[in-house]
């Protein structure tokens, strides 16, 4: 989709990022969560992806000293299965290699097999799991790890 632009996220974006992250997540962050990211979290990096002034997805990542780490990553449901979010995700990995990342890191809940397939695709390895991470269901993570 030639359209969608990746930029940097900004306050003005938050409503849209919040109607992604409503739909896509059982345990959505709030906005306040999103506004501490942009003003206060020196480490966080957020991407928007835009498509005709909407926002359609969004990726966060923290970068600290050489490791960067997925924070969250969504596409909303009207935009999943065009490879947007993997568009996304190559983006932020250019871009936390730019600020001196060498690994990245991330974890996705264990029946997520459409993202981990996604995350194996660019080069993400498993590396572990972390046991009942997800607070709705208890549910535990796989680790996922990928060299820059």
């Amino acid at each position: 989709m030639s359209d969608v632009i990746f930029r940097t996220m900004t306050i003005d974006d938050l409503d849209g990022v919040m109607e992604v992250e409503r739909l896509s997540f059982p345990c959505p962050w709030s906005r306040e969560s999103f506004v501490n990211e942009l003003t206060i979290n020196h480490f966080a990096s957020y991407t928007v992806a835009e498509f005709k002034g909407k926002i359609i997805g969004y990726c966060g990542v923290w970068i600290i000293v050489d490791e960067a780490h997925i924070t969250n990553i969504a596409i909303h449901p009207h935009f999943r299965g065009r490879k947007i979010g993997e568009a996304l995700l190559i983006h932020v990995m250019k871009l936390a290699k730019e600020k001196g990342a060498f690994t990245m890191t991330l974890e996705v809940r264990v029946s997520n097999h459409v993202a981990q397939s996604l995350y194996r695709k660019l080069g993400f390895q498993n590396g572990g799991i972390r046991k009942n991470y997800y607070t709705d269901n208890q549910e535990d993570a796989q680790i996922m790890w990928v060299k820059l």
